[in-house]
């Protein structure tokens, strides 16, 4: 746990409002199997080796294991080709036994990962990346969301951050992360700022925020003098070494709410995939939760 002193922020620890979604989903899971037999069943599709993904996919599945759900993991060679991933995708598809599909990103080049995501049904995108679950959450339509955005979200109501007419900057503009957490936060009335690699003038704007969202994927990118005094930062980032996007310490020093790295955005990421795959299950089963 990182130290802080007397003038620096309190830590938004994710852990806690994490397992207390694992509990309720672990509920659900054996409300499912009571009514159905069934028991919901995520498939993770790794293509690769990439470490951090590996170490990340073992997580979620122990996670699953936890609550009582099952975890089936596809594992790819690197050179798969978009044909290759494309047909494990629809098979995933078609099996009623499989309630949720996610696909580990990144993916090795040059798969077409959209066409990948766009593969998954609606129904078992239980991490928001198709165009019709995004484009669905824009608008305020019932989806499933991206999982850390939506994850934030939770984390944000659970620190009693107010963003109704806040002033909000989000650096970086993924379509998994920046865009549906950009669109989140305006959905909850926040004015949002969209930030990404070529804004000009990024500390300056950075500087008007009373709530950050780093995901730009940079080790300690986000310096502590660009921070409003008292903001609440929402650390995004995972680089290697453990470390995030901010600069930790020193951002600490001039915020008022901070989220480690690790124990802060991660554990509410995977926490809300398993609640949304669990959901997930509920809705193709005709179970009501």
């Amino acid at each position: 746990m990182p130290m802080h002193s007397e003038h620096s922020a309190k830590l938004m620890d994710g852990r806690p409002l994490a397992k207390r979604i694992r509990e309720a989903t672990a509920e659900k899971v054996q409300r499912i199997r009571e009514a159905t037999g069934v028991t919901p069943t995520l498939a993770t599709i790794l293509v690769g080796e990439n470490t951090a993904s590996a170490v990340y996919v073992r997580m979620k599945r122990a996670r699953c294991e936890e609550v009582g759900m099952k975890s089936l993991a596809v594992e790819l060679p690197h050179d798969s080709t978009t044909e290759q991933l494309l047909a494990e995708v629809r098979k995933l598809a078609s099996d009623d036994s499989v309630h949720g599909i996610v696909i580990q990103h990144p993916v090795p080049k040059p798969i077409d990962r959209r066409a990948a995501f766009e593969a998954i049904p609606l129904a078992k995108d239980v991490d928001g990346v198709t165009s019709a679950a995004i484009g669905r959450m824009i608008l305020g339509m019932p989806a499933l969301p991206a999982c850390t955005p939506a994850g934030i979200m939770r984390l944000l109501i659970e620190y009693d951050v107010t963003l109704d007419g806040a002033r909000a900057v989000v650096i970086g503009r993924s379509p998994i992360l920046g865009r549906p957490m950009a669109s989140m936060l305006i959905n909850a009335h926040a004015t949002v700022t969209l930030c990404h690699s070529r804004t000009r003038d990024l500390p300056v704007l950075v500087s008007s925020a009373e709530v950050l969202i780093a995901a730009v994927g940079k080790p300690n990118f986000v310096q502590g003098d660009w921070i409003k005094s008292q903001a609440v930062v929402v650390d995004a980032g995972y680089n290697e070494g453990n470390v995030g996007d901010v600069d930790f310490s020193a951002v600490a020093e001039r915020a008022s709410l901070i989220t480690p790295v690790p124990g802060g955005v991660g554990p509410m990421t995977i926490a809300t995939l398993l609640e949304q795959t669990v959901d997930a299950a509920a809705a193709q089963l005709r179970v009501n939760l």
